[in-house]
């Protein structure tokens, strides 16, 4: 279960559960891991590779720009058939909006929406109509923090015209000037 070591190296070989913010019952297992918003009234279950997990990467889109407060967002997508709510389902909030960088096409679907926990205000996962069956979550809100570094360490970089000068490029991972989600698919 959670630990409260406060050390700043941590062995990359086995999980590690930070003191980050209020839940204290996150989990992983060898094929499935939780995810918790920052107050920890939601909490997710998602694979963490083969059937149901699809990718994970870095966006610079100037989406994740605005919604990371940030400089660019670290991502992983999985199949809407195997995220599972474990709890807080009903304390989730939607933004949704159709001015998004995919489908810049008139006529074509773009709807993205936010899904958020009502109470502290974290971004739990994104869908999109470009992405169907799908969900985008955030890497920062994965409970276990070893598997940043593992299972879930971003292979693709995605929006690199945009990624801003003073970074590099994310090592280890395929540049895609533009869209590369569309790839992993």
């Amino acid at each position: 279960m959670a630990s409260t070591t406060t050390s700043t190296t941590w062995d990359k070989s086995k999980p590690y559960f930070p003191v980050a913010g209020l839940a204290d019952d996150g989990w992983s297992t060898d094929d499935e891991a939780t995810a918790s918003c920052f107050c920890g009234a939601v909490q997710l279950s998602f694979p963490t590779h083969g059937p149901g997990f699809v990718g994970s990467f870095i966006c610079n889109c100037s989406d994740c720009h605005k919604l990371t407060a940030s400089i660019h967002a670290s991502n992983f997508t999985v199949l809407d058939t195997h995220l599972k709510h474990l709890r807080g389902q009903e304390n989730l909030k939607t933004f949704a909006q159709s001015k998004t960088i995919f489908f810049k096409e008139p006529g074509k679907e773009n709807t993205m929406t936010n899904y958020f926990c009502s109470t502290c205000g974290s971004l739990m996962y994104r869908v999109g109509a470009a992405f169907p069956g799908m969900s985008i979550l955030r890497l920062g809100s994965v409970d276990d923090f070893t598997l940043m570094e593992t299972k879930l360490r971003p292979t693709m970089e995605q929006y690199t015209k945009d990624r801003v000068s003073w970074k590099a490029p994310t090592e280890g991972t395929t540049q895609f000037v533009e869209d590369g989600l569309h790839g992993l698919v």
